[in-house]
């Protein structure tokens, strides 16, 4: 193997598995002389690459955790099982997936070849999803696009369907994709309009950049997901949740999710969520239900309602 850049590839794809390289092991793979080793391997410590050397018998060389994180080589296999894993994650809002994960998706659609965008399209198109709740899913697709659109500045048009069931054509200058969780949100500057909007993604279809570039706005908050909260409040009404817990608080948070509320203990075994939220009240019964303890709902009366009714109906279900 001649060609030096490429020989540094392959070197470098080699030696970011998590194990340790002989010289004469990587000599033999890329088909040149330990000496040559030796030299790439200088190479890729002048590009910063932190590579280790240990010496003796079982000695070789390893790629070590540096200050920063270099560029990876992805095989064919690896770069298709981190596509579908980040598709897969971030169509369905899975609580903790954020909107990095999106950009890190587009990023790497952006560079694939086209045979590996089949592939990754066939397995995603081969795939049902288990979904829960009322979240609704997300075409990854629409969220690379609406990230590569909002990173360059780019205005964004699509069709997008409102609560009511109406169809509509929008342009807009898109801002940043917002996670709730549960699901993703588009704040953007609506050019028709001719103000902010937010836009529930699993209602847009059919999006494309239209390669018209804009200046930013300044948003009229302190970040997007500041400005998505205020209108989620301005949209439908909030409840304040006060819930005491027959169970330790590490207990309850690792089983609740985290952007509703956070517990407090009260006791070595109690503690209390006190949140305000606008998620549906059978959303926040069925979420307390899933957390597998004993708890008393004190606030807001409708969710003691709602939780009692729903008792009385599991129970005659459970009574034939």
């Amino acid at each position: 193997m001649t060609d030096t850049p490429v020989r540094l590839l392959n070197l470098l794809s080699l030696l970011q598995t998590p194990r340790e390289w002989p010289g004469s092991e990587l000599a033999e793979r890329l088909g040149v002389t330990t000496r040559t080793i030796r030299r790439d391997i200088e190479r890729l410590r002048d590009l910063g690459y932190p590579v280790q050397a240990t010496m003796g018998a079982v000695g070789g060389y390893r790629l070590a955790a540096g200050a920063a994180m270099p560029p990876l080589v992805l095989d064919d296999e690896e770069a298709v099982a981190i596509a579908v894993g980040l598709r897969a994650g971030a169509g369905h809002a899975v609580d903790g997936i954020e909107e990095a994960s999106v950009r890190a998706l587009a990023k790497l659609e952006q560079v694939l070849p086209s045979r590996l965008r089949h592939r990754v399209a066939t397995l995603q198109a081969a795939t049902v999803p288990l979904t829960w709740g009322d979240s609704g899913t997300v075409d990854p697709h629409t969220l690379t696009v609406m990230a590569a659109a909002a990173t360059g500045n780019e205005r964004l048009r699509f069709a997008y369907r409102t609560g009511d069931g109406t169809e509509t054509q929008r342009l807009v200058e898109p801002h940043r994709l917002v996670s709730t969780g549960r699901r993703w949100y588009l704040v953007a500057f609506d050019i028709d309009r001719d103000d902010w909007r937010t836009f529930r993604v699993d209602r847009v279809s059919d999006p494309f950049a239209t390669g018209a570039r804009f200046t930013p706005r300044e948003l009229p908050a302190a970040d997007a997901a500041e400005f998505m909260s205020r209108s989620m409040a301005r949209l439908q009404p909030t409840y304040r949740v006060v819930v005491t817990l027959h169970a330790p608080a590490e207990f309850v948070a690792a089983r609740f999710p985290s952007q509703l509320g956070v517990p407090v203990p009260v006791g070595s075994d109690r503690c209390e969520l006190d949140f305000t939220t606008a998620d549906s009240l059978e959303w926040v019964a069925f979420r307390l239900a899933l957390i597998d303890c004993e708890f008393s709902a004190r606030e807001p009366a409708e969710l003691v309602s709602h939780l009692a009714e729903l008792g009385a109906r599991i129970s005659r279900a459970a009574a034939g």
